[in-house]
C-alpha cells in the first residue's frame, strides 16, 4: 500500500503510479492513531504512529518507491510540500535541497540512523547527488525544527533513510531498466533470517551519457556523463530474549563530469562516501526501558581533475566524522514515555585545490576539527485519549563555542471527527562548518547560526477517509546566518586578505551578517474513488533576507521559489495495468542574493505507467517531462529535458 498521509502529502509522481495499491486500503493510509494499523515511523527516534506526531512529517514507503521509478531519493522528494532544489546539471552534479526555505545545510540527513553530513563541505551539509533509491524500504522528512532528538543542525528538518530489512527465511529483489541518453540502472539485493541471525546486502549500478552541465542556452552541447555504485548491507544477531547486536554499512562510489567557469570542459569528480554503524540494544523492566548504545562513522572523499591541465587535480576534500551515543527510552505508563540520551562526535577535514601550473608548489591542507557533546531528554504525555503533548531539551557542549541550551514542545489532537490539529515549537544552533572556519576562504571569528520556528496546522477526513484537505501555516527566525562575500581585486578590506599575510588576496569570505525569516502555507488535498485517484498540494514559503541596514533588505533568499504545487491523477484496473500523470509547477525564483538574476517558473508533466506479469514481477515505464521544458534551477546549469526509460523489477 502506498502510505499517503495528508499532512505532508507524499511524492505525488508516485501517488499517480500507485492506484491499485491506494485504492485497497485508503482508509488505513488515512487513519488516526486510534487505528491499530497507522503508519508506524521512526524519524522520532521511536516507533510512534503518524498521528503521535506533532510536526509535519511525511513517508514514502517502499510500494511507493517503487511505483514513481524515480532513480534518486531527490526526485523523490521533491513533489513534498515545502521542498526545492538547486542542481547544478544533471545527475551526479553538486543538489542542495531547502525545507520550508531553510539553508540546505539546515537539515540533518540520517541513512539508517547514522547522521550523513559531510564535514569537508561548504556549510557542513549533504549532497544529495549520490543517493540513490537502490535498496531503501523507506524515506521520512521532519519538517520544522527538530533539535532536540536530531542534532542542533535540524534547523530546517530531518531526511531520514531507512534501508531495507528482511522480512522472510530468504528473499530477493531486483531492478533493471534503461532509457534516454544510454540510461541504465541494475539493482539487486538478497536478504533473510535464519534463527537469531537477519541480514540483507544490496547492491546498485548507475550510468548515463547526461546533458552539459552548462545549461545549452549559454552555449553548452557536450555531454557530461555519470557513474555511481552503491552497496549497502546490515544484520542483526540477537543474543537472547532482550539482548541484540545490529551493524550496518552503506558505500558509495560515483564519477561525474562537470564544466568548470561555465563553459563546456573536460572536468570530472570523483565522489566516495561510506557509512558504517555498529550498535548493542537491550531491552530491561519487561521491554518498557529500551537501551541502545551505537558508535556510527561516516567518510566521504571528494576530488576533482581537469586532463587538460598541467597538474589535473584541482581540488581534493577529505571528512569524516566519528560519533558514539546513548539512547534510552522508557515507558513510565502507558500513556507517558520518556526519551534521553548522551552523544559525542568529533569531525575533522581537510581540503586544498592545487594552482594548474606545476611551477606552484601545491598548497598544505586546509584543516580543521570540532567535537561537540550533547545531552537531551524528551516527554510523551497522553493526559486524554486522542491528546498527545510532548517538551524536551537538549544541551550542546562545542569545543570552540562553549553551551548551548535549545527547548521544544509540540501537541497533536485527534478528534473523533476525523479532524487532527496540531502545533509544535522548536529551537536550533548551528556551529560554523569547519570549511567556513578553516579553507583558504574561512573565518575563525564566525559566531553560530540560531533559529526558532512554530507550525500550527490542521487535517480533516472525510466520507470514510476518501477525501482528505488541510493546511499548515509555519514561521522560521535564522539570526547571526552565516554568508560567502566575495572580494573584489582592489578591495583593502582586512578579511579579504589571507590571514596572516596582509599582502595575498583571497577570492572571498565567510560572515555573520546575516538574518533571515521564513513563513508560510502548505496546503493539500486527495480524493479516493474507487480506481481513480486525485491528489494535490501547494506550498507559500516567503524566504527572506531580513538583514537590516543592508542592501539585501527583503529580498528573496536565492534558489527558494515562493511558489510551487504538486498534481496528480492516476487509474488502477483490474487486470494489472496502473495508468498515472503528474504535474509539477515551480514559481519564479531569483538565483543571487541581490535578485538581479531570475531563474523563471516552469512547469513539468510525467506520465508512468505499470503493468504486472505477476504478483512478483512487474513491467514498467515513465516519460518524464514530456512536454521538454526548458528551465534552470541555478543560473547558467542545464536540466533534463524529455526523458522516457522503461524496464522490469522483481520482488521475491
Amino acid at each position: 500500500m502506498f502510505k499517503f498521509v495528508f499532512r505532508s502529502s507524499i511524492c505525488l509522481a508516485a501517488v499517480a503510479a500507485s492506484s491499485a495499491a491506494f485504492a485497497e486500503d485508503a482508509g488505513t493510509a488515512h487513519a488516526v492513531a486510534a487505528d491499530g494499523d497507522s503508519i508506524i515511523v521512526t524519524a522520532t527516534r521511536a516507533p510512534l504512529t503518524l498521528d503521535e506526531v506533532p510536526s509535519s512529517i511525511a513517508v514514502i514507503d517502499k510500494e511507493a518507491i517503487d511505483r514513481a521509478q524515480d532513480i534518486g531519493v531527490t526526485e523523490l522528494l521533491l513533489r513534498t510540500p515545502g521542498i526545492s532544489i538547486s542542481r547544478n546539471g544533471g545527475y551526479g552534479t553538486s543538489t542542495s535541497l531547502r525545507i520550508r526555505g531553510a539553508e540546505s545545510d539546515h537539515s540533518v540527513v540520517v541513512i539508517d540512523g547514522v547522521k550523513l553530513n559531510d564535514p569537508s563541505s561548504t556549510g557542513g551539509g549533504f549532497n544529495f547527488t549520490n543517493l540513490l533509491a537502490g535498496d531503501i524500504s523507506r524515506i521520512e522528512v521532519l519538517r520544522g525544527p527538530q533539535s532536540i532528538l536530531w542534532g542542533s543542525q535540524a534547523i530546517g528538518g530531518v531526511v531520514n533513510v531507512v534501508t531495507a530489512s528482511p522480512e522472510k527465511a530468504l528473499e530477493g529483489s531486483f531492478d533493471l531498466e534503461a532509457g534516454s541518453r544510454q540510461t541504465v540502472s541494475a539493482r539487486a539485493a538478497v536478504g533473510g533470517r535464519t534463527g537469531p541471525l537477519s541480514w540483507r546486502i544490496g547492491g546498485q549500478r548507475f550510468t548515463t551519457d547526461g546533458i552539459s552541465s552548462h545549461a545549452k542556452a549559454f552555449g553548452g552541447v557536450e555531454r557530461d556523463g555519470y557513474r555511481n555504485t552503491n552497496l549497502s548491507g546490515r544484520a542483526e544477531l540477537a543474543l537472547a530474549d532482550n539482548v541484540s547486536v545490529d551493524v550496518r554499512g552503506y558505500y558509495s562510489s560515483g564519477r561525474v563530469e562537470f564544466d568548470g567557469f561555465n563553459v563546456d570542459s573536460n572536468d570530472y569528480g570523483l565522489n566516495k562516501e561510506f557509512v558504517g554503524y555498529a550498535g548493542l540494544n537491550v531491552d530491561l523492566v519487561g521491554g518498557r526501558f529500551r537501551n541502545r548504545i551505537a558508535y556510527a562513522y561516516t567518510d566521504t572523499n571528494r576530488d576533482n581533475f581537469n586532463p587538460d591541465r598541467a597538474r589535473p587535480q584541482s581540488f581534493e576534500a577529505d571528512g569524516k566524522n566519528q560519533r558514539w551515543e546513548y539512547q534510552g527510552s522508557f515507558d513510565f505508563t502507558d500513556r507517558i514515555t520518556a526519551i534521553f540520551g548522551v552523544e559525542n562526535e568529533r569531525s575533522d577535514f581537510r581540503s586544498r585545490s592545487p594552482a594548474a601550473s606545476l611551477a606552484t608548489p601545491v598548497p598544505a591542507f586546509a584543516r580543521g576539527k570540532a567535537e561537540i557533546t550533547s545531552v537531551y531528554g524528551q516527554l510523551s504525555v497522553e493526559p486524554l485519549d486522542g491528546l498527545t503533548l510532548n517538551g524536551g531539551v537538549r544541551y550542546d557542549d562545542h569545543d570552540s563555542f562553549g553551551g548551548q541550551t535549545l527547548f521544544a514542545a509540540g501537541g497533536v489532537w485527534r478528534l473523533s471527527t476525523g479532524t487532527v490539529l496540531r502545533a509544535s515549537y522548536g529551537e536550533g544552533f548551528k556551529a560554523p562548518s569547519l570549511y567556513q572556519q578553516f579553507s583558504e576562504y574561512g573565518n575563525i571569528g564566525l559566531d553560530p547560526e540560531e533559529a526558532h520556528g512554530w507550525e500550527a496546522g490542521v487535517e480533516q477526513h472525510l466520507f470514510d477517509n476518501k477525501l482528505m484537505v488541510g493546511a499548515t501555516w509555519f514561521d522560521r527566525t535564522t539570526t547571526n546566518q552565516i554568508i560567502y562575500n566575495s572580494c573584489s581585486s582592489t578591495t583593502t578590506n582586512p578579511m579579504c586578505f589571507v590571514p596572516g599575510d596582509p599582502t595575498t588576496r583571497r577570492f572571498g569570505y565567510y560572515s555573520n551578517v546575516a538574518r533571515s525569516e521564513a513563513h508560510g502555507v502548505e496546503a493539500t488535498a486527495a480524493l479516493a474513488l474507487g480506481g481513480l485517484k486525485l491528489d494535490g498540494n501547494y506550498s507559500w514559503i516567503v524566504a527572506e533576507d531580513r538583514s537590516e541596514g543592508t542592501a539585501n533588505f527583503g529580498k528573496w533568499l536565492p534558489r527558494r521559489p515562493r511558489q510551487t504545487a504538486n498534481a496528480s491523477a492516476s487509474y488502477g484496473f483490474d487486470f494489472g495495468l496502473e495508468l498515472g500523470a503528474a504535474v509539477r509547477w515551480s514559481g519564479k525564483s531569483y538565483d543571487n542574493a541581490s535578485n538581479a538574476q531570475r531563474l523563471d517558473d516552469y512547469t513539468l508533466v510525467d506520465l508512468r505507467a505499470e503493468y504486472a506479469l505477476s504478483d512478483e514481477v512487474k513491467l514498467f515505464a515513465r516519460a518524464e517531462n514530456i512536454f521538454d521544458e526548458q528551465y534552470m534551477t541555478a543560473f547558467r546549469y542545464g536540466s533534463l529535458g524529455r526523458s522516457i526509460y522503461a524496464g522490469i523489477r522483481g520482488r521475491f
